[in-house]
């Protein structure tokens, strides 16, 4: 049933990123196009989609964890609002949120909440308001691995953060082994992937390493990589590459990357048996997560070393990061139509499929009447 539903996701996500990377368009302006010939797609609701009023190029860019989320969303709304293009470019989240306040784009995608001073820099171009998180999407940082003779894999947090800082450097190490006692493990050299871009999904890995092994992580968490050694690469699709095609790799990415074939780590945590990195596992853990923002930002808090059995800890949420008030009248409509449309049930919908974790009921709602407050 796994690999049946595998495969299922796996040709679906071959189908959405070709249709999506057909309605995704090159950079432009954000002034509005002529949609001229009658064409009422823009004001018309096409099945569940609202287009309202919206028209134009919508430039985004961040997270890569979400693009595959984002693949399969515009693919839908495209198709029923024909006056709209959009475009995201899944640049990481640092590079997203200075996109962002730096006025380039009309939102931004990020596995971290917005820190204090990104949101002071955001009050310069969101006019008489701030930038404010609104999460959307969830799904576990998988850890993938690539050693030959080993389809199943056990590790905790205490081995993850030795092998990521380069003091288990053997996939026959002892710590290994004892957490494996049934796995023929190689005498093979690990080759550890980081990202090399500022990313929230190192943010979200490096917070779980920091929470639950602090005596084996000595490094705050963070956007950009700060253990020593290893080897870098781009973005999750950059690492979910090098892990591919490298004897004795492992990294971390959104569990979509790991769709065509990546084996991933199942983690120990303080419940009986291992977790696996599973949409359902990653609901589970997020179920759990607290409101920690104030007024309309919804920025959530983690629990990184849950107890309970099938909760699986590494875990993210990436926000979809947009002014409350004083956004640019020209994208406004557009904006508003596509983040109604990724909240929706039918948008929410699509999410497990493609390997993600919707958003719980009672945090969506709240989105929801958020993103119809814009302005």
């Amino acid at each position: 049933m796994k690999l049946q539903r595998m495969n299922r996701r796996a040709l679906a996500l071959g189908a959405l990123a070709v249709s999506g990377a057909l309605a995704l368009t090159a950079c432009g302006s954000d002034e509005t196009g002529d949609t001229g010939s009658g064409d009422s797609s823009a004001s018309a609701k096409a099945g569940n989609i609202d287009c309202g009023d919206a028209s134009g190029q919508l430039q985004a860019s961040g997270s890569s964890a979400q693009k595959n989320a984002i693949d399969a969303w515009v693919k839908q709304f495209a198709a029923a609002c024909k006056s709209v293009q959009i475009n995201y470019n899944p640049t990481g989240s640092g590079a997203g949120i200075t996109a962002f306040t730096q006025g380039q784009t009309a939102f931004a995608g990020s596995d971290s909440a917005l820190k204090p001073e990104e949101i002071t820099a955001s009050k310069k171009v969101c006019s008489n308001g701030q930038g404010i998180d609104l999460p959307m999407v969830g799904g576990p940082i998988a850890v993938g691995f690539n050693v030959p003779g080993v389809d199943t894999l056990t590790l905790d947090a205490a081995t993850l953060a030795q092998i990521f800082d380069s003091k288990i450097t053997n996939w026959n190490d002892e710590a290994i082994a004892k957490l494996n006692p049934d796995a023929k493990l190689p005498d093979l050299k690990i080759q550890a992937f980081h990202r090399s871009d500022e990313s929230g999904t190192t943010d979200n890995f490096t917070k779980y390493l920091k929470a639950a092994a602090p005596d084996d992580w000595s490094y705050e968490p963070g956007k950009s990589w700060e253990a020593k050694g290893g080897q870098s690469a781009s973005g999750s699709s950059g690492l979910a590459q090098q892990v591919t095609q490298t004897s004795g790799a492992i990294s971390y990415f959104e569990l979509s990357y790991a769709e065509g074939g990546i084996k991933t780590v199942d983690i120990k945590t303080e419940a009986a048996e291992p977790v696996k990195a599973t949409v359902e596992n990653a609901t589970a853990a997020i179920g759990a997560a607290k409101v920690v923002g104030t007024g309309k930002d919804m920025a959530l808090e983690l629990d990184y070393t849950p107890s309970a059995a099938g909760a699986y800890p590494i875990t993210l949420v990436t926000y979809e990061i947009v002014c409350d008030k004083g956004n640019k009248a020209e994208t406004l409509p557009a904006t508003k139509a596509f983040l109604n449309y990724i909240a929706s049930e039918d948008g929410q919908g699509l999410l497990a499929e493609a390997g993600y974790a919707p958003m719980p009921d009672e945090i969506i709602t709240k989105v929801r009447d958020t993103i119809s407050g814009l302005s």
